[in-house]
């Protein structure tokens, strides 16, 4: 990737667009390479403009942003997705973390939070607070079965990691930083992000995000 972080703006509200390209093109490192009105149209410009960065909206007329996102993020050379909703604790948006997006943003986030949302997204890192996480992932719906089949699931996969990726997996699942997770680990820094790398290749994942509701699934300690 350049060193400009290249940006498609995705929303049914031309004033929402218009606001966006505004407040990202004041960023000498962003650069905001088309625009769509929906889901549809954002697949085809994706195709076209290769953005490193999408700014997705949620609730949209025809193709939606949750499937826009699945789209986008099981094609190849997958954008990273930053979700654009009004709701704090949406079911859709956690649908759209599960289906790859690196997290969410508010639609009235001040601007300078937004212009570092999306350079700290194009550097792979996810954009929810621990905080943010833990009540995100408080609000997965469904009853006691379907609970029960997705922590079976998840217990199954973690499994499938050595101890120590368990444990960097579970504090992922914390909300923990890279470099919390050095500490509290007695880990180096370059050996935590290998681990993490290890944790979403051999877990099929997308981003920590899902990392983090995979432990969830599990009980929060993986038994």
């Amino acid at each position: 990737m350049s060193d400009t972080v290249r940006v498609l703006l995705v929303d049914d509200d031309p004033l929402v667009r218009s606001a966006l390209r505004l407040m990202l093109g004041g960023a000498p490192d962003l650069e905001v390479v088309a625009e769509a009105a929906d889901g549809a149209e954002a697949s085809a410009r994706a195709a076209r403009h290769r953005p490193d960065v999408v700014l997705m909206d949620i609730r949209m007329p025809g193709v939606d942003g949750l499937t826009a996102t699945a789209a986008l993020r099981g094609g190849p050379r997958p954008p990273e997705i930053l979700v654009l909703t009004t709701f704090q604790a949406d079911e859709l948006v956690l649908r759209a973390l599960r289906a790859g997006a690196a997290g969410y943003l508010l639609k009235d986030t001040p601007p300078q939070d937004i212009v570092a949302a999306v350079r700290k997204v194009a550097a792979g890192e996810p954009v929810l607070s621990p905080a943010v996480t833990r009540r995100l992932i408080a609000q997965v719906t469904g009853g006691a079965a379907d609970r029960d089949t997705r922590a079976v699931r998840a217990r199954r996969r973690l499994a499938l990691l050595a101890d120590r990726e368990r444990e960097v997996a579970l504090a992922v699942g914390r909300g923990r930083s890279n470099g919390e997770i050095a500490a509290e680990l007695h880990l180096a820094l370059p050996t935590v992000k290998t681990h993490v790398s290890r944790i979403l290749a051999k877990l099929e994942l997308n981003n920590r995000v899902q990392i983090a509701l995979l432990v969830h699934d599990a009980g929060g300690d993986g038994q």
